[in-house]
């Protein structure tokens, strides 16, 4: 089967957004590039990254993934969507001093571009392109070390509800209920995105939820009421969830 080919400015049009005519019409024609489809599950990263060496990466389109490294039962993990870029120094720890076991999952369905070295030679003349993927390539790097502060959190309700809030900066979608997070969120994932355990995010959804401060539909998860504010979490007055340890 052929694989399905995409016009890149059009799938993730922040791309082209300070290319002007007549420049415009010929990168849209100029920067296409085939797109592989992941499923739901455990991915192989190393593999399906083969086709892109040389080049920019993969873009993801559409779809979440999970990044997550760690060792001896320690796990961090970083959210991957639309607009994320994809490299082989992301697949694996190789090389570095202290080895961390690093695997995928694919939270949401995914579309990835293959922007490999053909794409790249084909957007050299449209500088821009590569000027908003360093830009995002900062951003990712942002967000992770706001999920570092996070983790700095006491209480684990606090870090838990902080952290639902900034998904829902990117994922969250309004409602006349509230803001819909429409994620796969597993316990383990929360767990490993706050530098808790299963356990305790077990607990702290719960208390969330008799608190009013979120409801759980259908697999997704309802944020309700205003998001915190400097100085105020949400969980003031409300009973501290402490972290379960586990071995080490």
């Amino acid at each position: 089967m052929n694989p399905e080919i995409v016009t890149i400015l059009d799938e993730d049009p922040d791309l082209s957004r300070t290319i002007t005519e007549p420049r415009l019409g010929a990168a849209r024609r100029e920067c296409r590039a085939s797109v592989i489809d992941v499923p739901l599950g455990s991915w192989d990263a190393q593999s399906a990254l083969v086709p892109a060496r040389g080049g920019y990466g993969l873009l993801v389109l559409d779809g979440v993934l999970a990044r997550r490294a760690g060792r001896r039962r320690r796990h961090g993990v970083e959210l991957l969507g639309p607009g994320d870029l994809i490299r082989t120094e992301d697949a694996a720890a190789d090389g570095a001093t202290l080895p961390f076991a690093v695997t995928w999952r694919v939270v949401e369905s995914a579309r990835l571009a293959v922007l490999d070295t053909g794409f790249v030679r084909r957007s050299a003349p449209y500088p821009e392109i590569g000027v908003r993927l360093m830009a995002r390539a900062t951003g990712r790097a942002r967000n992770v070390l706001v999920h570092l502060a996070i983790a700095q959190h006491a209480r684990i309700d606090a870090r838990l509800w902080l952290a639902l809030w900034h998904l829902a900066d990117r994922y969250g979608r309004v409602t006349p209920d509230g803001v819909l997070l429409p994620l796969r969120l597993t316990h383990e994932l929360l767990a490993d995105l706050i530098a808790a355990q299963r356990p305790s995010v077990t607990l702290s959804l719960q208390q969330l939820e008799r608190q009013g401060r979120l409801a759980r539909r259908d697999g997704s998860i309802v944020l309700l009421g205003d998001p915190p504010t400097e100085g105020n979490t949400g969980t003031t007055g409300a009973p501290a969830v402490k972290s379960t340890s586990s071995p080490a």
